[in-house]
């Protein structure tokens, strides 16, 4: 299976889809969207994923005049690839609703982050990564009653919460503010963040920057400095610090490595 791209966070006031092209493209849809299903128009009301088939013409749009917000990964499937996406028995073509986007969404974030710096194991990443969202998929149904993480309380405000700090890295986050929004204290914030995510908020508003700041380094000509800035942080050496901890090499030293391998 091989990524031809990775959209994240894409914004469009206007109606997407017509012909989706010669390959499958995995639409991850954040708002509720509608679209054509056979002679009548259908609507979405949660976060929602469709896997068109190649060619096939679809046209989703935005809902009660609000923005439409998705994620797209268009891929090329090998014959092995396109048995076992059969028999996964995943409904394709249409959007499915999900209860619990989490899984989605954060194997998302992980394949636009390898796609960015693309390790020794990148094609291998990325065919397991699709696998599980494949997985996902085909067990929306039962996961969903099944999942675990709908029992922590607050489990709800706390995704939306990490969707939102992916989806705005430069914003001052602070926890002080996020339990005055939940009421709560910064202790049970702290080990409900750590047991819905597996990481701490801090540790999330930590990659999120850097996802951030890997994509303009890569794709701008924004200086350090100025990169910095813009991801939020106050201090430029901080930032280098951070960066070479998280991504093994300096901001400078990132820049020249992914430009010189495209």
């Amino acid at each position: 299976m091989k990524i031809n791209r990775i959209l994240l966070n894409c914004r469009r006031d206007t109606s997407l889809g017509g012909e989706m092209g010669a390959d499958p493209v995995l639409l991850f849809f954040r708002t509720p969207v509608a679209y054509n299903e056979g002679n009548s128009v259908r609507q979405t009301t949660k976060p929602s994923v469709a896997l068109m088939t190649s060619g096939y013409k679809q046209s989703f749009r935005p809902v009660n005049g609000k923005t439409l917000r998705y994620d797209l990964v268009s891929f090329r499937t090998s014959a092995a690839d396109r048995q076992y996406i059969s028999s996964m028995n995943i409904i394709q073509d249409i959007p499915v609703e999900l209860n619990d986007d989490f899984i989605i969404s954060a194997t998302l974030r992980s394949m636009r982050s390898q796609s960015i710096d693309r390790g020794k194991h990148f094609s291998e990443f990325m065919e397991l990564s699709m696998r599980i969202i494949f997985i996902a998929m085909s067990d929306i149904s039962d996961s969903c009653n099944e999942d675990p993480n709908l029992k922590i309380p607050r489990y709800a405000e706390l995704r939306k919460l990490r969707d939102a700090v992916y989806d705005d890295p430069s914003a001052g986050w602070s926890v002080e503010e996020m339990c005055e929004d939940m009421q709560i204290s910064k202790t049970y914030f702290h080990r409900l963040y750590l047991e819905a995510f597996g990481v701490t908020f801090r540790q999330d508003i930590i990659e999120s920057r850097l996802i951030h700041a890997a994509e303009l380094l890569k794709n701008t000509d924004l200086s350090v400095t100025a990169i910095s800035e813009t991801c939020g942080y106050d201090s430029e050496s901080y930032f280098m610090r951070q960066f070479k901890q998280h991504r093994g090499c300096t901001p400078s030293e990132y820049r020249r490595k992914v430009r010189n391998t495209d």
